[in-house]
């Protein structure tokens, strides 16, 4: 099984309740995922971090193989929801990918 780490840093655009709508946005469309691609075993978006956290998103997922992870990146599913609720509104993106 290969583990699929991604932390988010929002850009400091928004704030308020557009803050929370992008943040919700981007956790649903990634948990929405689920089951819908080949080899995704495990999806979970964390968006209420603690006072003390410093990035605004986390991804915490799970596949079967790397192999997997490499065809879930570029899977038309996963590409439209990071083009669409990702991308556009993150400053800062770091990925931590490990085998357990």
């Amino acid at each position: 099984m290969v583990k699929h780490i991604i932390l988010w840093k929002l850009k400091e655009d928004y704030s308020g309740e557009e803050l929370n709508n992008i943040k919700a946005g981007i956790k649903q469309g990634l948990e929405d995922l689920q089951g819908k691609i080949p080899g995704l075993l495990e999806i979970k978006v964390y968006t209420d971090g603690l006072a003390s956290s410093n990035m605004d998103v986390i991804l915490d997922s799970a596949f079967e193989s790397e192999e997997a992870l490499k065809a879930y990146g570029i899977h038309p599913l996963h590409v439209e929801v990071a083009n669409g609720k990702v991308r556009p509104f993150t400053e800062v993106r770091s990925c931590f990918d490990y085998e357990v």
